[in-house]
């Protein structure tokens, strides 16, 4: 009896530290998807660094405890927890952005062998032992899927302010990442809206455009599942040499009209926050 009063209070410490960290943080945007291989952690420090150049406090949750890519899609590969009295702050990354990871916690070679339950510790943890600060958005990567890590993030923010989902032109695609929209919409995260990634390939000599997937998939899964549609992102080969080096591509190259693109994709993100 003792020690079901002690998990008790122990539960009860805990929620309220998370609801004082979470409260410091005005939006908190998770992006996911049921497929892999979309561009969803891309989509994910694009946006963040869009923000974070608009002046925005901005933040980054790696919620991907199997195949983290966020520290390398940010230039932070190597980096560590730094620990203080409050508790462990996050790595700090380009534009002043508070970036949490897994991979910080690990050497390079080392995969994350565990099972739900030690997922689901590891999440709450970075959301309640992470010292966040202050900061205007939270942005959180989910791996693909609507597994354990994407169920804790909407178990432990309920006020979680959206999700953006992000899927490949695809038919196929499109199929599997209805569910992460059922999902969404199972756990009253508020959708606010469909990015599809990898939409045809625009030459950069001539400016033509070739499809090399079917286009329009995102658009047709966002108009059948009732859902707003942000916009397409094209195929840009600068967007995985600027990714490898570390590089958010709206960023270092704003010229191009994947970026171009995607400012359109911030811009209707704002709006909707502003509702």
């Amino acid at each position: 009896m003792a020690q079901l009063q002690a998990y008790r209070e122990q539960q009860s410490e805990e929620q309220q530290k998370l609801k004082e960290r979470m409260g410091k943080i005005k939006h908190k945007i998770a992006i996911i998807s049921g497929k892999g291989g979309v561009g969803k952690s891309t989509v994910t420090v694009n946006l963040a660094s869009a923000f974070a150049a608009k002046g925005f406090k901005v933040g980054v949750l790696d919620a991907d405890i199997h195949g983290p890519s966020v520290p390398r899609l940010l230039g932070l590969e190597g980096q560590h927890v730094k620990y203080g009295p409050p508790g462990a702050f996050p790595v700090d990354g380009p534009l002043g952005m508070k970036v949490m990871s897994i991979d910080f916690f690990l050497s390079e070679e080392m995969p994350t062998i565990w099972r739900g339950p030690l997922k689901m510790r590891a999440i709450r943890q970075f959301l309640v032992e992470i010292v966040w600060g202050e900061l205007d958005f939270l942005f959180i990567d989910l791996p693909p899927g609507t597994g354990d890590e994407p169920l804790s993030i909407a178990q432990l923010l309920p006020e979680m302010d959206g999700v953006v989902i992000v899927t490949m032109p695809t038919g196929l695609s499109s199929s599997i990442v209805k569910k992460a929209i059922t999902f969404a919409e199972r756990m009253n995260m508020p959708i606010i809206g469909v990015v599809e990634n990898m939409s045809g390939f625009i030459c950069p000599h001539c400016g033509v455009k070739t499809e090399i997937f079917q286009s329009g998939g995102g658009e047709k899964m966002a108009k059948d599942t009732h859902v707003p549609f942000l916009g397409s992102i094209p195929i840009d080969p600068k967007i995985s040499v600027e990714s490898d080096k570390g590089h958010p591509f709206v960023i270092a190259d704003k010229d191009s009209a994947a970026t171009k693109a995607f400012v359109e994709i911030v811009d209707k993100v704002e709006v909707f926050l502003k509702k």
